[in-house]
């Protein structure tokens, strides 16, 4: 068997594969709720059997979103709305996770499609909030977080865990990557504030490890948490590779089980290496200095370039993005690739005898 086949269990929980679907944006939720989009995106995706499928960035309040047309958590009716594709996606034999999530700086904007732009209050926007009034670009500058406003963040993380798990998610990601708001507050390049939440490296991860901590308390022991960070910023005088590897180990010691290692998103004047495994080298160093379990993405789309990630070691499961829009059944054209057998949903049976 694969090693890509091979099933890898986190506390109680077991993966059949390591064929993941890494969290996707669909702009496509009304006032944070999903609807009928998000049931036949991610149950397709669940047909085509990953060992893992992962909801998108899931705001944990309503000025966490990053546009106004992403979903939210943070009712008890947005929780309800995921039940029904959390029990499909369960009914095709696949784990669910979801990405917990604020957008910090980076919110209140439109969908891709309709520009991308700002959207003020008057539009339904609002202003956003990150760790300095330091701006993206050319967003508006954002307000500086209070220390009150900074202690209902870390409730809001725990509750939007607590109804994950009421709705039946697998696995729970807290999102501390792609210059959203936990990033923010670690990237010296946008967190300039000088109380116990910004200067040096131990002051700069307090508030992620909060979030992490409050999260795992309110998680049930048994359920794996995953956290995404970016590794480096790809900026002079940024966050980078040395202070992921301190920040993993405090992660790993308030209970975290899995990184997911990307990279990017905290400055437009990042310069990234866009060539194949470019984030792999970065989730390999981590995974060796550190020992905890890691995903490898970014620019995965082969069997074998997936398989020989976990052969060489650099990574224990992979997660796939856009090569899971292109080619939602993925998984089960790796298996057949790699001479594995992988059970195809009873509806899609007449198509699993492959052409020649």
């Amino acid at each position: 068997m694969s090693r890509l086949f091979t099933p890898l269990t986190v506390r109680d929980v077991t993966f059949p594969n390591r064929a993941w679907v890494s969290p996707m944006c669909q702009y496509s939720a009304v006032d944070g709720l999903i609807g009928d989009w998000h049931l036949v995106h991610l149950g397709g995706l669940a047909v085509g059997r990953p060992g893992l499928l992962m909801a998108e960035a899931t705001a944990i309040t309503a000025e966490g979103r990053i546009s106004v047309a992403c979903p939210g958590i943070w009712t008890g009716e947005q929780a309800g709305a995921w039940r029904h594709v959390v029990d499909f996606v369960h009914g095709q034999g696949t784990l669910m996770g979801i990405q917990l999530a604020h957008a910090g700086r980076k919110a209140s904007t439109s969908a891709p499609w309709d520009g991308g732009g700002y959207v003020g209050p008057d539009l339904g926007g609002w202003q956003t909030v990150a760790p300095s009034d330091v701006a993206f670009a050319d967003l508006p500058v954002p307000r500086e977080l209070s220390l009150g406003e900074i202690d209902e963040l870390v409730d809001a993380f725990a509750q939007a865990a607590q109804r994950a798990d009421d709705v039946g998610f697998d696995v729970v990601e807290i999102h501390m990557a792609h210059g959203y708001l936990l990033h923010e507050f670690l990237s010296p390049i946008s967190n300039r504030r000088t109380d116990e939440y910004g200067g040096s490296l131990e002051s700069r991860m307090r508030l992620p490890l909060q979030v992490a901590r409050a999260v795992r308390a309110a998680w049930p022991s048994g359920k794996p948490l995953f956290v995404r960070i970016s590794t480096t910023d790809w900026a002079p005088g940024g966050w980078d590779v040395a202070q992921s590897v301190s920040f993993t180990r405090a992660l790993e010691e308030v209970g975290v089980d899995l990184l997911d290692a990307s990279s990017g998103g905290l400055t437009p004047e990042q310069v990234i290496p866009r060539e194949v495994d470019y984030q792999v080298r970065n989730a390999a160093i981590i995974r060796a200095e550190t020992g905890i379990a890691v995903a490898a993405v970014g620019l995965i789309t082969d069997p074998r370039q997936a398989e020989a990630i976990l052969e060489l070691g650099q990574a224990d499961a992979v997660m796939l993005a856009r090569q899971m829009l292109r080619d939602p059944h993925w998984p089960l054209r790796a298996a057949h690739e790699l001479g594995d057998e992988l059970a195809w949903v009873p509806q899609y049976t007449r198509a699993a005898t492959w052409p020649a």
